[in-house]
């Protein structure tokens, strides 16, 4: 299996719904991509499956210790061999790297989070970080774009943590910010042991909100001559955002027991109109 049957296997493994978007991209970019969410899909796992935190934390520095040999010219792994020819082709940092396997051991090392604040480092380190190498992957021309990128990472993220809110409860996660429950009145037990209730509605209605906030923030700072470059980024934000309103219409309180999914034709729909310039984000 070469690396890039490695990265495509991984990727596939993990049904994203970014994966509908590949196919609109040069084939050049398409593994690109694919290396890049093989690595994150890679350290993710560690955070993920890893219930000992010492050796979850190994693996991680393992794992920075390889991105340091690959932007030696020396990877070992499959997914850093695979990324290899593009590193200084895309002009990817070694910071962002570093970022995403820091935002990892967030995960290790904390399953609470005290504000938004430390909860928006989380976010900028799992999502802002991959959606800046993906910018540079795409290709821009206003360094702008970058920002664009950080902030739609931001909303991507906030609507993952909406969606898996009662599964990540089961799991003993909580990333809603524990001050915003004190807000509201919402124990941790009271999502924990997944009851719904009008407080947890309201609750997930602000996270809801929130997310909107950056999803609007994101199409006003993508500059317009990047915006054709970047339609893989808008495919995949737009598509999360119809999922942020398939929350909404399901009634938001749900989501505790049961988990709101597109179906893979709404996601192609999706794809296609945003490729022909229709938007569901609005900049507002």
């Amino acid at each position: 299996m070469t690396p890039q049957e490695y990265c495509k296997q991984k990727t596939k493994e993990s049904h994203s719904s970014f994966l509908t978007a590949f196919i609109f991209l040069s084939k050049e970019k398409r593994e690109a991509l694919t290396a890049l969410y093989a690595f994150c899909r890679e350290v993710d796992d560690i955070a993920d499956e890893c219930l000992d935190h010492e050796i979850a934390s190994k693996k991680l520095n393992w794992w920075r210790d390889e991105i340091d040999r690959l932007f030696k010219d020396a990877p070992q792994h499959p997914v850093s061999k695979a990324l290899y020819p593009f590193i200084e082709h895309f002009n990817l940092s070694k910071n962002y790297f570093i970022e995403i396997i820091d935002g990892m051991e967030m995960d290790v090392k904390f399953n609470r989070y005290e504000s938004f604040e430390q909860l928006q480092l989380y976010c900028y380190r799992v999502a802002s970080c991959v959606g800046i190498l993906s910018a540079h992957i795409f290709g821009y021309k206003n360094k702008n774009t970058l920002t664009f990128a950080k902030n739609l990472g931001i909303a991507l993220q906030l609507t993952n943590i909406i969606r898996d809110l009662g599964e990540d409860a089961r799991r003993g996660r909580i990333y809603i910010p524990l001050d915003e429950l004190k807000k509201l009145s919402v124990s941790e037990e009271e999502i924990i042991s997944l009851k719904n209730s009008d407080k947890i509605k309201k609750l997930v209605q602000n996270q809801v909100d929130r997310a909107i906030k950056f999803y609007s923030l994101a199409i006003k700072t993508l500059p317009a001559e990047d915006k054709k470059s970047q339609k893989i980024g808008l495919i995949m934000g737009n598509i999360y955002y119809v999922l942020l309103n398939e929350i909404l219409k399901d009634n938001p309180e749900k989501i505790l027991n049961q988990k709101t999914i597109l179906p893979g034709f709404r996601k192609l729909r999706i794809s296609i109109l945003t490729m022909l310039g229709f938007s569901w984000i609005k900049d507002t």
